[in-house]
């Protein structure tokens, strides 16, 4: 089943959980036995289709690489266009009509299996992409999600012949639209002359590390107006100092996340921030942050490892400096196609060729009690 139909069917019975809440609410009275029975199975229903969709999304980038791995007629049609790509790209005449790149007026759109390659390349660069929720899909996006923050369902004590009074949370929804973003790297036609210059990888890797910083500055930074990201994370612990953190603030940030997401939780934070963090110690004198060799990035803070991006603020005042918690509390939508195209013409002056990449996405925070913040006091 695709992704739309799985999300589709996971909104129906939603609605249908709302429906019974609200029937009860408007009685002015406690959920039936069966109204209550069939609330929790569709809670149930929903938590298997949100693993469902999460391991869809994450299984898709494989099924690319699974297919090329094992099919020879998809492998070989991909050596195909990677060759037409380099090609056109170095201005040799390619024969073979099946894998002739689409044209324009000005350049040529890239074949899907080098846009794939690009990027299943931003993924592994940004982790924080890798580790967030994505939903492949185009067109606006409505998330559903359980709200008890001002109200949830309570049970207590009760007096017999009394009524019970009626207590729930509220359903909400996060709205991820699609922002057009786009990216430009101009290759040397000097590099391109040169033969012995691997110029397929060169225009991958450029792209992807291009596309991936600024995939990466706004999932964290987000945009006024356009990509929130994590910008809205609404648990946060507040430093005493604009300019230093201490080990108790960072235990407190720790435990401002539940322990329910504490799992795959990692340490977001600048480098700069990081070093500051390093030469924090114990009260027995023992360093907080160490050098693990096991952690995916080298270093772990109370158990958990710790990534460092220079696309996170240092510690300024005002400024989120750490992020701390599960990732997957952040949802991603990007459009299902990537827009590339080399641009032969246009930088003839310059002598350089153009890759120019277009795409659509949005980012907001899924769940709110899987990310904290710490933020440095304002100056």
């Amino acid at each position: 089943m695709k992704i739309k139909a799985l999300i589709e069917k996971r909104n129906d019975k939603v609605k249908e959980m709302q429906g019974i809440l609200d029937k009860a609410k408007e009685e002015t009275r406690a959920m039936t036995e069966e109204e209550m029975t069939r609330f929790n199975d569709l809670e149930k229903e929903i938590k298997e289709l949100d693993a469902t969709i999460e391991a869809e999304t994450r299984a898709k980038g494989l099924e690319i690489i699974e297919d090329m791995k094992h099919d020879d007629k998809v492998e070989e049609r991909a050596l195909a266009e990677e060759r037409a790509f380099e090609c056109y790209i170095r201005g040799i005449v390619e024969e073979r009509a099946d894998v002739n790149m689409t044209t324009g007026d000005n350049g040529a759109v890239i074949p899907s299996s080098i846009a794939n390659k690009i990027i299943k390349k931003v993924y592994d660069i940004s982790p924080i992409y890798q580790l967030a929720i994505r939903y492949n899909v185009g067109g606006t996006l409505n998330i559903p999600y359980y709200d008890e923050s001002t109200q949830s369902i309570t049970m207590a004590y009760a007096t017999e012949f009394t009524e019970l009074e009626s207590t729930s949370g509220k359903f909400a929804s996060i709205e991820l639209k699609g922002f057009l973003a786009g990216v430009l790297t101009k290759v040397s036609k000097s590099l391109i002359n040169n033969s012995q210059f691997a110029i397929v990888p060169f225009v991958i890797n450029a792209m992807a590390e291009s596309i991936a910083r600024w995939i990466e500055k706004e999932l964290l930074n987000g945009t006024t107006g356009k990509i929130e990201g994590l910008s809205t994370v609404t648990q946060k612990v507040t430093a005493a100092s604009a300019t230093a953190v201490t080990a108790d603030e960072l235990i407190d940030l720790q435990e401002t996340v539940p322990d329910v997401y504490q799992g795959p939780a990692i340490w977001i934070m600048n480098k700069a921030t990081r070093t500051a963090i390093r030469k924090l110690k114990d009260n027995e004198g023992n360093y907080i942050l160490n050098k693990d060799a096991t952690s995916r990035w080298g270093y772990t803070l109370f158990g958990k490892d710790v990534y460092t991006s220079d696309n996170m603020p240092g510690m300024e005042a005002g400024k989120t400096a750490i992020y701390y918690g599960d990732m997957s509390g952040l949802a991603v939508k990007l459009s299902e196609e990537m827009n590339i195209e080399v641009l032969r013409e246009k930088f003839a002056t310059q002598h350089a060729v153009g890759v120019v990449g277009w795409l659509e996405m949005d980012s907001k925070v899924e769940n709110a009690q899987k990310i904290a913040k710490l933020v440095m006091k304002t100056a």
